[in-house]
Parts: C-alpha cells; sequence; structure tokens
C-alpha cells in the first residue's frame, strides 16, 4: 500500500469512529449541558462556569459515556443496520467490530478515571449509566415499549448529573426535562417506523412490528398532543426572555409533523418526519440562550 492509499485509509477510519460515535450528537448534547449551566442552573458568571473544572470532568464524562454507548449500540444493530441503514453501515464498517468493542472499553475506562478526580459518587453515577447504556443495546432496545422509554430516559441521564452537581432543582427543570422526555420518545417511535424492515427481520419487539403502522400513529398522535400541552404550560408558566419564540416554533413543527404523519408511507417520508423532531431538540439547545435576552 503507497502512502497516500494509507493516509485515505488512515482517514477513512477516522471518519468511520466519527460516524459511530456520531459526534455531531455528542457535541450538540455537551453544548446543551454547558447552556443549561450557564443560564438555567448556576448563580456563578459565564467564566466562572466555563472554567469551572469538576464541571468540565463531568460533562466531559458525559460525552465520552454517551459515545461509547453509540458505539455498543452499534456494535450490536450491526445485522439490522444493513437493511436499514445500508450507506451509514458501509462507513461504519469500515472499522472492524474487534476493534470498536476494545475502543469501547477504552472509552468506558477513561469516564472512570475521570470521574475519580470528582468523587465516588461520581464514579458510582457513570459506572450505573455505562451499565444501563450496555443493557439498553443488548436487551431492552428489543423489549417492546420499555427500549422506547429507556432511550428516552437515558438520553437525559447526563442532564440529571449536571442537576446534581448545582443542586439546583426548579420547577422550570421539571417542565423542560417532561417536554425534552416526551419528544425523545416521538422521536424514537418515529425511528421505529422508519425502522420497520430492520427490525421485523431481526425480531425487534417494536411498536411498528407488534402492533401495525397504523396504531403507532394514533399512539404518535397522542404523544404529540401531550407535547402541545406541554408547550402551552412552558408558555403561560415559563416565558423568560424571547423563550416564547421557540415556544412558538415547536408548536408549530409539531403541527406540521402530525400533517405529515398520516401522509407517510415509506422509508423517506418517516426520515423526514424524523428530522423535523431532530430539528426541534436542536433548535431547543440553542433556544436556552434567549432565556437571558
Amino acid at each position: 500500500m503507497s502512502p497516500t492509499d494509507k493516509k485515505k485509509s488512515t482517514l477513512f477510519k477516522f471518519l468511520s469512529i466519527f460516524s459511530v460515535v456520531r459526534i455531531y450528537n455528542v457535541l450538540l448534547i455537551i453544548l446543551a449541558q454547558y447552556l443549561t449551566s450557564i443560564f438555567i442552573l448556576s448563580d456563578k458568571n459565564f467564566i466562572e462556569v466555563i472554567f469551572d473544572f469538576n464541571l468540565f470532568l463531568l460533562i466531559l464524562c458525559s460525552s465520552i459515556s454517551i459515545a461509547s454507548g453509540y458505539i455498543i449500540n452499534n456494535f450490536y444493530d450491526e445485522k439490522k443496520d444493513i437493511i436499514n441503514k445500508p450507506i451509514k453501515y458501509k462507513i461504519d464498517d469500515v472499522v472492524k467490530s474487534s476493534t470498536k468493542i476494545n475502543f469501547y472499553f477504552i472509552l468506558n475506562f477513561i469516564v472512570v478515571i475521570f470521574a475519580s478526580f470528582i468523587s465516588i459518587r461520581a464514579i458510582i453515577f457513570f459506572v450505573i449509566y455505562i451499565f444501563f447504556l450496555w443493557l439498553y443495546s443488548h436487551k431492552l432496545k428489543r423489549t417492546l415499549l420499555i427500549g422506547n422509554l429507556f432511550y428516552s430516559i437515558l438520553t437525559i441521564t447526563p442532564f440529571f448529573a449536571i442537576l446534581l452537581y448545582f443542586k439546583n432543582i426548579d420547577l422550570i427543570i421539571v417542565a423542560y426535562a417532561l417536554f425534552l422526555f416526551f419528544i425523545l420518545l416521538l422521536k424514537d417511535l418515529t425511528k421505529d417506523l422508519k425502522n420497520l424492515a430492520g427490525d421485523f427481520t431481526q425480531n425487534y419487539q417494536t411498536i411498528p412490528v407488534v402492533f401495525g403502522e397504523s396504531f403507532t400513529r394514533v399512539l404518535i398522535t397522542l404523544i404529540t398532543l401531550i407535547n402541545i400541552i406541554l408547550i402551552f404550560n412552558l408558555f403561560l408558566n415559563f416565558s423568560s426572555g424571547y423563550m416564547y419564540l421557540y415556544y412558538g416554533f415547536s408548536f408549530l413543527m409539531l403541527i406540521v409533523f402530525i400533517f405529515r404523519l398520516y401522509r407517510s408511507k415509506n422509508v423517506s417520508d418517516y426520515l423526514k418526519l424524523h428530522n423535523i423532531l431532530r430539528l426541534i431538540i436542536a433548535t431547543g439547545v440553542f433556544s436556552i440562550i434567549l432565556l437571558a435576552i
């Protein structure tokens, strides 16, 4: 192999690892944790929060844990990803499964080392979190409804670590957490519709596989209505700054989502629905800044 080919091979492997750990999701969660800390949870000024070393370690441990969770999830989903995500599978498959598993254990070891600089409670928290990320990928995500619920719970768990660190649990935090939980639940159910073919082939007991697409659409509609009610609650009781702009945007996006839901027939249609929910989540992260305006 020529030096040029070796460079290309190394580059492809790096791109594959970034794809496996879904680096864009990890970076978004890091940003969300910092913005939440600065604008909602902490009484300190911007500079003090940014240079808080223990907070940095806490967010670093969270992000590395999540990255390792994506790796183990990719490992167990390999067969169904061949059907559901053929292009992504080809990118992810550049790195051998054995290499991914080794990287998974290395990342988890790093988490425990970093957590030890914070406290023994931090070590216990992240060991338990890592265990449940593995359990979700290995077993729970194949279980009817339990998989969807645990996906939402595990996604918002890193924010509870930040809450415990600042010892600041307010009603506004509970309200935002509920909204995020049901948006994530909605996102996961929509993803199940998109991945129906692969889930059915690999005997994943998802709601679309067990009860069919029509029932899943009705359930998704009900959860969307819950989200709309939660948006009105946020608008009426927690409209600090210009945050009402985000509430209005989310409301409109959910209305569009419901209308498109019953017109969706194929993977491409469900992917668009999934992207609407991803947009609501991503916009929600950046909109935290509106609380201070």
